[in-house]
């Protein structure tokens, strides 16, 4: 069986009804991204960062996957498939894929400032004086803007063990993210599937322009086809 690593972004989620911030000039449900999204946002005002999380993990409940997470479910019964997903919500595994890696972190987790290691389960409000066993602090368990991205190296190591790369819903601008095809051997055929797909500069590249719930059933026809 072969090996399909499928690399996907907020596009991908956004047919579900999850905003993208970078489909509104910096701006994320109304909120700046530099003021909740990095460290220092959350050094400045803790309240409002988790105030914007809590409505993003609501949001993210009420939110049901849409047919492309479907498709590359059902994609499991043809290919090994490995998902690298930049999203946090837990889509992919609602729609039942069964091997997801998070590269920045995920919506459904929560964990102590001071220790990354200590990370719990979390599906209502984060609120201050919420505390790890540590005594420190809970915060949402995100990478967030000018954070390591710690699952980088597991991802690349994935990544380049594919026999097929596919790149789903993302603009390939957010690094080191997006330097995840600079891993991957010459000869791998790479599929990009995005309304308005980003150029990728390496032979053997197929691009669908479409949005994911269609373009990935128009992949699923390519990939019978070279089984």
């Amino acid at each position: 069986m072969k090996k399909l690593v499928v690399f996907t972004g907020a596009g991908i989620s956004a047919e579900s009804g999850l905003q993208t911030f970078r489909d509104s000039n910096g701006l994320w449900e109304g909120y700046n991204v530099q003021d909740v999204a990095t460290p220092r946002a959350w050094q400045k005002d803790p309240a409002l960062v988790l105030q914007f999380y809590n409505e993003r993990r609501k949001n993210i409940l009420e939110a049901l996957p849409n047919k492309a997470h479907h498709t590359l479910a059902q994609l499991e019964q043809e290919f090994d498939v490995q998902i690298i997903t930049q999203n946090i919500d837990d889509l992919h595994e609602r729609a039942g894929s069964k091997q997801v890696l998070h590269l920045h972190g995920e919506i459904f987790k929560m964990r102590s400032e001071e220790d990354e290691t200590r990370i719990y389960p979390i599906q209502q409000d984060i609120k201050l004086g919420d505390t790890a066993e540590d005594g420190a602090q809970l915060r949402p368990h995100i990478v967030w803007f000018e954070e390591a991205v710690s699952m980088m190296d597991e991802a690349i190591r994935l990544a380049y063990m594919a026999d097929i790369f596919v790149v789903v819903g993302t603009s390939l601008v957010v690094y080191p993210a997006a330097s995840i095809l600079q891993y991957l051997p010459p000869y791998m055929p790479i599929y990009v599937v995005d309304k308005k797909v980003p150029k990728v500069n390496r032979n053997n590249v197929t691009y669908i322009e479409k949005p994911a719930t269609e373009g990935l059933v128009t992949l699923q026809k390519y990939l019978r086809e070279i089984k």
